[in-house]
């Protein structure tokens, strides 16, 4: 057994009590997902797709009765239009603002890729900004927390949308719990209700035992390659929230006055069912990762975020690795361990909507899928890789072996 086999063992073997708390959560969301299956009555037949105009698809129709079920929504749309988790949070957006309406986002500097449809930096020709929308970003506190006094400070009588973004992306911040999303929430509401609270979902699925539809969100929007998709979604995204603001997304993905009767589900029907069944499972492996990856850093002197016993928001673990080049190998030697892809050795490189250079091993199933092990970083200090996502706990100890191993041994 090497060095880094009995860090990871002598991890392993620390984090039972919190596997356990794990567990428990992951049996109830899959009881939870399993009676949605059940009262939806999901038969054979739901699992063919439509071609051309997708008139009359059931197996549609069902997925998204599903999700508006479990995510705690009057109405969803579930998509393979959706390219990601970015395109479906951009339909959301432009669905509901209108120019001379006001955006403030709650929850600091948003994920690097939403910057261009914000217009943070730089108004591109398709931006919100472009289009006469405003946006304000609230800091965070410098303990991480959400800044609640100021965001207060920041409404106005314009303000027609704020976005939550729940997961970390690359900060070195924890991940919104879902109290913390109720608190942003209950602010806005108090100040007009009649503010829509958006909240990026992307990586949380099936985190706690709820989601931020039950704690009053009027959108929540993810991406199925990451946690709801199970490992098994080959592309797409979906929106779930009031049946007012659902309708306007799916207006901006399609067209004006085709509110989710069109959209071909060709061969994405199975994948979504069967993959929204997976989640669960599949989010209970990549957390046990995470806390794996959290107490073996901690135990060779890393910082780790969260660390091993904290309370988790998202499946991402990020660990300060100390440099460039220890980063680089980090992430090389996990896409030794990837089941695709194993052969090939990935180098820091410009990636669209990324300010950094960006390294990303992602040996996976599905083209960039977050819900299969991965690790990827930007290129800039203090030199932070974010690991995520699972399909197997077995793999995520392989591979992690393999990179501690390329660190210290």
């Amino acid at each position: 057994m090497s060095q880094a086999e009995r860090i990871i063992e002598q991890a392993e073997e620390m984090s039972a009590k919190i596997f356990s708390a794990i567990e428990k959560r992951s049996f109830i969301n899959q009881r939870r997902v399993l009676r949605a299956f059940r009262e939806a009555k999901v038969a054979d037949f739901h699992l063919h797709g439509s071609t051309g105009y997708g008139y009359g698809d059931a197996g549609r129709t069902v997925v998204e009765e599903l999700y508006a079920k479990i995510f705690f929504g009057q109405k969803a749309l579930v998509r393979g239009q959706f390219a990601s988790g970015t395109h479906a949070l951009a339909c959301a957006m432009f669905g509901v603002l209108r120019p001379s309406d006001e955006l403030i986002v709650a929850t600091g500097t948003p994920y690097d890729t939403l910057h261009g449809v914000i217009g943070l930096k730089g108004a591109g020709q398709s931006s919100l900004a472009a289009w006469g929308v405003s946006a304000k970003v609230v800091p965070r506190l410098l303990c991480g927390g959400v800044d609640l006094a100021t965001l207060r400070q920041a409404l106005t009588a314009r303000t027609k949308l704020v976005h939550i973004q729940r997961s970390r992306g690359y900060e070195w911040r924890a991940a919104l719990s879902l109290m913390e999303i109720s608190q942003i929430i209950e602010l806005v509401k108090g100040f007009n209700k009649q503010i829509v609270c958006l909240v990026d979902n992307c990586y949380g699925e099936f985190v706690d035992i709820s989601e931020p539809g039950e704690c009053g969100a009027d959108l929540t929007v993810g991406s199925l390659i990451k946690n709801p998709g199970g490992g098994v979604a080959l592309t797409g995204g979906y929106i779930v929230g009031q049946e007012e603001q659902v309708n306007l997304a799916t207006e901006r993905l399609y067209a004006p006055g085709l509110t989710g009767e069109v959209g071909a589900s060709t061969t994405f029907t199975r994948g979504f069912l069967q993959g929204l069944f997976l989640a669960p499972a599949l989010v209970e492996y990549a957390l046990k990762g995470a806390v794996l990856l959290a107490q073996a850093g901690t135990l060779l002197g890393l910082e780790t975020s969260p660390a091993p016993d904290d309370e988790r928001g998202d499946i991402i673990q990020a660990i300060k690795v100390g440099s460039r080049g220890r980063l680089i190998k980090f992430c090389q030697a996990i896409q030794r361990a990837s089941p695709i892809d194993s052969h090939v050795v990935p180098e820091p490189g410009e990636l669209p909507g990324y300010k950094d250079a960006v390294i990303m091993a992602a040996g996976t199933f599905v083209l960039g899928a977050s819900s299969e092990f991965s690790a990827d970083a930007p290129l800039r200090e203090p030199y932070i890789a974010y690991v995520q996502g699972a399909l197997s706990y077995g793999h995520v100890k392989v591979a992690l072996s393999e990179a501690l191993e390329a660190l210290f041994y």
